[in-house]
């Protein structure tokens, strides 16, 4: 049951980190306007279960105005209200209050921090911390979310390879992270455990009007289908891709369109991420934006 509408308010952010699964970053295009929020919102209404609402990217931060406007939005049609952001604005206490402040006034539920290396290196007192006690002083309730360099560990059972971190192999993590961990054959990626793609919980939606299922995996576009009407029509087992995702994970996504990745891949999202890359041409109105498989928009 859909409860949650996750905004990718924009795709541009001051960060290129190397996880990053949506290839974001200071050149990456496609920005919600301030109509589209409000046609999007409104849609969501109609869904009647929604509950929350999210605003990330990207960073939503380098759009501060439209975040603001969004949020109150939001909480006027009766959502809760949340932001995702890598706190490069959180400079010092008394900055991180004044870019909050407005936002606790219009309604901010909750705010999630990005508080590792890849946004904030080696640094102890990170911009993350600095918001979350500004948050706190504020009353707004604030939680890190953390990602590290991925690490190799031996399990108990069999001491077989475990990777740490908590980075998922998609977007870009394909390219800059899965050099030298360890794999496993296609085969055995017979299931996607990750994402919920009968019965979602929550999606994400973007200024192109996709509607993600799973980063870059489309439920179909919400400017040409309304919202409400593409998730009360959404069939998983008759979509071109989850619907063999639910039969046998990306190793049938390989069988079914009988692609030449029969190799070794790190985890089901590597080699899931490589199958709808091989298939973005044949359906490019599920796999889309291309610029979140590294490729260019056309």
């Amino acid at each position: 049951m859909l409860k949650g509408l996750h905004f990718l308010l924009t795709y541009a952010c001051n960060f290129e980190c190397d996880h990053c699964f949506l290839y974001c970053g200071p050149h990456a295009e496609g920005t919600f306007t301030l109509e589209q929020l409000r046609a999007a919102l409104d849609e969501a209404q109609k869904l009647g279960k929604i509950g929350f609402i999210y605003y990330e990217g990207g960073e939503p931060f380098l759009y501060y105005p439209l975040m603001v406007e969004g949020i109150k939005m939001a909480r006027a049609r009766g959502f809760k209200a949340g932001i995702v952001t890598n706190c490069y604005w959180a400079t010092a206490a008394e900055d991180a209050a004044l870019w909050l402040g407005p936002l606790r006034e219009a309604g901010t539920d909750d705010l999630s921090v990005s508080d590792d290396a890849y946004h904030h290196g080696d640094e102890e007192e990170t911009p993350a911390k600095v918001a979350s006690r500004a948050a706190a002083e504020l009353g707004v309730s604030s939680g890190a979310i953390c990602i590290d360099e991925p690490t190799v560990e031996f399990g108990v059972e069999k001491g077989e390879p475990v990777i740490k971190g908590g980075a998922v192999m998609r977007g870009r993590a394909v390219e800059k992270l899965v050099e030298g961990l360890p794999t496993r054959p296609w085969e055995e990626f017979a299931e996607c455990t990750r994402e919920e793609l009968r019965n979602p919980g929550r999606v994400h939606l973007d200024a192109f009007g996709h509607v993600h299922l799973c980063q870059g995996l489309s439920m179909g576009n919400m400017w040409e289908t309304p919202l409400s009407r593409l998730v009360e029509g959404y069939d998983a087992d008759a979509h071109p891709i989850c619907g063999a995702l639910l039969r046998g994970g990306p190793a049938e996504l390989v069988r079914a369109y009988d692609l030449d990745l029969r190799g070794e891949y790190v985890d089901e999202c590597h080699l899931c991420f490589l199958a709808r890359k091989a298939l973005i041409d044949r359906f490019p109105e599920y796999l889309a934006p291309r610029q979140v498989y590294g490729l260019d928009n056309e």
